[in-house]
């Protein structure tokens, strides 16, 4: 069960990544630049749900990870956003803009990649399923 906190305004520029969320996991996200990782230091490491917006633009649900990725032993925090939006374009040195609202679950290392993306499947349904009581967000002030 998702756990709901007070919210956390995140803004950043999206920056390439390792290129392992859209080619190897069929899952795209957004890599934040190190000034906004360096934003959210007091976070704890995990899965959140929230909203987003890229360049002003519409509000979507989105699933967030922060931390060291420890399926694939990362030696620098990240965070990447999962947009529940199939976008046309790549957005790299775009504003992102993330609420996070909700926390899933700790990051962990998975016995397989299968695994790995079959727990993001799920991520990203009780995410969503969460952020339906939440919908109000759409509009806050932050991404005006």
């Amino acid at each position: 069960m998702a756990k709901i906190f007070t919210p956390v305004r995140l803004r950043g520029v999206v920056t390439h990544g390792f290129g392992r969320g859209s080619k190897e996991l069929g899952i795209p996200t957004a890599n934040m630049d190190k000034t906004a990782v360096c934003s959210v230091a007091s976070l704890s490491t995990g899965v959140y749900y929230g909203f987003a917006s890229v360049s002003g633009g519409p509000v979507f649900k989105a699933v967030t990870s922060v931390g060291w990725n420890p399926q694939y032993m990362n030696k620098e925090k990240s965070v990447e956003v999962h947009i529940l939006h199939n976008f046309k374009d790549d957005f790299y040195g775009e504003e992102l803009r993330f609420i996070f609202l909700g926390y899933i679950r700790d990051e962990c290392a998975f016995t397989s990649v299968e695994a790995l993306i079959e727990r993001i499947h799920k991520d990203i349904e009780e995410g969503s399923n969460s952020l339906e009581t939440m919908l109000e967000f759409r509009d806050d002030e932050f991404f005006r």
